[in-house]
Order: structure tokens, then sequence, then C-alpha cells
């Protein structure tokens, strides 16, 4: 496709700033209240805000990271860390002390924005002595320097600061699936063109469409499709007060944008049958007159009944769960991405969609299947480099410009591609033969009781699934083993002799991203469950007759 020319965020913001002044840009939730600024009001923020980062006399370059759930000054303080020239560095708010410590010091970050935190007095034993943190108005930290003393003795900045495209715009620290977090480095190009081709593509999402953000901005996709996607097309943002209020707050403001991981859908798909469960859900939309009611009344309670394009990411959604939404009429649309190329991949469209793949690849991406099965992906959003670490970067960019994305996958005849697992994930049982863990884990997660699953089986005879179950509606124990068991027998059916799932166990711990079983973005960390468990398998595997085991 012919290309368009570039232009940065601030840019963007630049014209609406002018063009929208008195409409609402972002809009927070406090105390069950709804806060709004204006594009003309959050535009004196940033000002503020860059004025008083200019008054610390850093040159251009300096990094500064930002530690916060997600909320308006998030935006505002991305927005005024690029109008210095400076260089961003989000950090998910969930991280512990010892991560936080090795992202600001290997980043060489000066300064650190601190908001809207739960466990900041355990988090704040992390910050290196050298770093100034600044925290939020709305959000006041202890150990920080206060908002307003921060900012008084500065005016609003009055030029219009314009980035080169080839400056480096933010270092992006990975969750750290697999050990330390890596520095992935964009420059304004990478930025500018994933939201600047995704708008051409999806021409549904238009100016004053309404982004609900709730997923870590710390994350490439919901800062790419909800920060960017909203600056490049003029549209507002609603941040979600809590994790706990998320349902009230998507029925408040009904966005018309809406991106979630599976996690999130199985927990929505949970809240609803624990009002209306399956049985009778089944029923009632067999009914003609009260079918659409249904639909339209759950829609509405969900805070979707407005929206026109609904996209989950992050990690693989079961099928089943993608055809139980599509019951009630919410389409679901699975995207696919890496913070290594701005999440810009691939992605299903309204209008060409198969269920079961992640879509067809974004406009000017170029993809290709290597001789071991693993998914190349080159187009102009890929980073950099990962930051100050030559030898990995080389070994993640191939000589012709390919991102190695560690996935397997096939291409079918219509160029849509469907994961197939990830290429370290792979074990090998002690017959000698490999199994890969991600399509059975998806195919047991049909289950309504599981919540997440972990198949391993690295030298085990058989593999077996570690469950972290859920049980909205109450159900004894015999009854969640018998549909486990039917589960695990229709999977096995499908499955060669080797893959088979010997057993399923039932832990009694959840999997949380405060115990270090799942990264901030809600995957789970699979070299740390299998050294949770490695101790108890012996045992597990000793008792043949009994195939679901409770820790």
């Amino acid at each position: 496709m012919k290309e368009i020319p570039l232009i940065t965020p601030l840019q963007k913001f630049y014209q609406y700033e002018k063009e929208k002044a008195n409409q609402t840009f972002l809009r927070q939730a406090i105390n069950d209240q709804w806060i709004h600024y204006s594009w003309k009001e959050t535009g004196e923020i940033i000002r503020t805000m860059a004025a008083a980062i200019q008054a610390q006399n850093y040159p251009k370059g300096t990094k500064i990271a930002i530690l916060s759930a997600n909320c308006a000054h998030w935006i505002m303080a991305d927005l005024a860390i690029m109008m210095t020239g400076c260089i961003s560095v989000p950090l998910y708010p969930t991280i512990t002390a010892d991560i936080i410590d090795y992202c600001l010091e290997h980043s060489e970050s000066k300064l650190c924005f601190v908001g809207k935190l739960d466990k900041w007095h355990e988090q704040k034993q992390g910050i290196p002595k050298n770093v100034t943190c600044v925290s939020f108005p709305d959000y006041p930290q202890e150990d920080c320097i206060d908002w307003n003393a921060f900012t008084k003795k500065v005016k609003p900045l009055k030029q219009n600061y314009i980035p080169d495209l080839d400056d480096i715009c933010t270092i992006i620290y990975t969750s750290g699936t697999t050990g330390k977090p890596k520095g992935v480095v964009h420059n304004f190009e990478s930025i500018a063109y994933a939201p600047t081709w995704l708008l051409k593509e999806l021409e549904y999402i238009i100016e004053n469409d309404r982004f609900f953000s709730f997923l870590q901005l710390a994350h490439i996709a919901e800062r790419m499709l909800v920060e960017m996607g909203a600056l490049y097309c003029g549209a507002s943002i609603s941040f979600a007060e809590s994790i706990e209020k998320v349902p009230q707050n998507l029925k408040d403001t009904q966005p018309t944008v809406f991106l979630a991981v599976p996690l999130i859908w199985t927990r929505m798909q949970n809240s609803i049958l624990a009002r209306l469960p399956q049985e009778r859900l089944n029923m009632l939309l067999k009914i003609p007159f009260l079918s659409d009611l249904i639909k339209r009344k759950v829609k509405e309670n969900a805070g979707l009944s407005q929206c026109k394009y609904i996209i989950s990411g992050a990690a693989p959604i079961p099928v089943s769960l993608i055809e139980w939404y599509e019951k009630l009429d919410i389409t679901i649309c699975e995207a696919y991405g890496m913070s290594e190329n701005c999440a810009f991949s691939h992605g299903n469209r309204l209008e060409f969609r198969k269920v079961g793949t992640v879509g067809q690849p974004m406009p000017n991406t170029q993809v290709k299947i290597s001789d071991v099965g693993e998914i190349l992906v080159k187009n102009k959003c890929t980073m950099q480099g990962y930051y100050k670490d030559e030898a990995k970067t080389k070994e993640t960019i191939t000589e012709d410009g390919y991102l190695r994305t560690g996935d397997k996958g096939e291409i079918d005849v219509d160029g849509f591609l469907k994961i197939t697992g990830r290429i370290k994930e792979i074990f090998k049982t002690d017959k000698g033969k490999y199994v890969a863990p991600a399509p059975i884990e998806l195919e047991l997660s049909k289950s309504p009781y599981i919540a997440q699953v972990c198949v391993v089986g690295a030298n085990m005879k058989q593999p077996i699934a570690l469950v972290n179950y859920t049980n909205e509606n109450g159900a004894d124990n015999p009854t969640i083993e018998a549909d486990l068991i039917t589960t695990m027998s229709e999977v096995n059916s499908k499955l060669s002799s080797h893959e088979k799932v010997a057993k399923i166990i039932i832990m009694k711990e959840d999997w949380t991203v405060e115990n270090g079983l799942m990264t901030p973005t809600l995957k789970v960390k699979r070299n740390e469950l299998e050294q949770k468990v490695a101790d108890k398998v012996a045992t597990w595997t000793q008792d043949r007759d009994t195939r679901i085991i409770w820790e």
C-alpha cells in the first residue's frame, strides 16, 4: 500500500487541543464520581508538567518513568515527557520492588511519576536514591514530591515542541515471563505508524468514539489501541476506578471500542452466569420474543451495548468462549502483536474474521513461517532493539529485518494466522516425544470450572494439567470433578497417545501477579509454576487411578 505521511502523537494532540478545546478528552472515576478533562484543560496540565520537567534541566533523551495504574494523569505524564524531548519508561503498577529497582537502574531514569498504586509502601523500597519521585495530584504518595510543589513555580509551556520521527519515544519493559524484563526501544516513527495504519484499516473507529481503559497502559496493546488510538482519531478515554468497579464503570460509559484479555472475558462470562445460569440462559435464548431482550439486557449490564469493535489480545482465547459470546450477539475479534512491534502484527476485522485465528496481517506487514515453525514478522513498527542488549537484539531481529516472535504458527490459504504454541514451551516426555502445551490448554479451557491452566510434562510418562479453578455457581466437588473428567476425556480423544493428559491437579493457591505466578499482563509464568510443584509431581503421578487431584 502507498505510504501515509506520519505525524507524532504530540502533533495529533496539538490538533485536537485547538479543534476540540471544550470537548471531553479524559474521564476519571474517583469515589464513584466522574471527573471530566477537556482537551484544553488536559493541555494546560500537560504543558505545566512539561515546564516542571524542563525546570530540572534534564538533557534531551533523559529517561522518565511512570509507575501508576491507569488514570488520566498517566496519559498526561506520557505526553508531557514527549513534550520535553525526554523518553518515557512505563512500569507495570503491580511489579515488585526488586523489578522496579532493576528497570530504573537499567534505564538510567532520573525522575519517576508515581500515581495510583495499591502497594507503594512496599514498592518504594525499589526506588534508587538518585531517582526523584513526584506523585500525581489525585493519588498523593508518601516519600514523593507533592504535585503542587513540583509545578507551582512554573508556567505552562507555550511552544508546540515536535520531535523527529527518528527520536526515541519510549523504552517499554516486557512483563518478564521468562526472566528479567527487557527494555524494548521504540522511536516516534513506530509509535506513529501503528495507530495511523490501524485507523486507516479499521474505518469504523472514528472521531468521538469512546475508549475504555483498565488493562495496564504499561502494556503495549493498551497503550497503542487506547492511548494512541484515541489520540489519533480524536476520541475520549474513560478510566476505570478499580478492577472491582470495572463492571459499573463500563455500564456508566458504554464504550464503543473495548480491549480485554482472555482472563477478563472468562470472568465476565462467570459474572453473567452467576446471575443467569447456563440452562436458563439457553432456554430464554430459544424463545423468539425474549431472545433479543435478553441479549440486549446482558450487553447493557456488561457495558457493551454500544461497542462496535471488541478485541481480545495478549494471550490465546478459547474458541468455545468466543462462540459463547456470539450467542449473545457480542462479537470478539482476536488480535496479535508484541511489545517488539507495537502490537502491530495481525488482527481479525469485523468484515474479515475467522474464529480460532488471530486474523490477517496488518497493512504493509510481511509474515512468514521459519523452518522450525516460528512466526516471523516484518514492518515499520519493529523496535530499534533491546536497550543495552545488542546480542539479544541480533538474536531477535534477523539480518533481513524480520522479528522472531518466539511463537509457532500456521498460515491458511486466506492469510489468517493461527498460533499453535511457544517455541520454548514445547517439552519432551520420557518417551522422547515432543508436546506443545498451548493447544491442549486452550481445549481444556472449555470447562467452566477452569480459570487458568498450565500443561506440564517434561520427562514424565504423560503430561498433567495444573489448574487454577473457578466456581461462580457454588458447585460441589463431585460436580466439578465430573465436569473436568468429561472435558479431559473429550480433549484426550483428539490427541496422540503421548500428548494425552493423565491428570488434572486443582491448585490450592490462586495464581496472581502478587505471588509471582502470573505476569502483570495476566499470563501464567510457566517456569515458576513448574518449580512450585516440582517436588510433588512424583507423588501425584504414582497414583494411576485418581484422575482429579486437589492439592
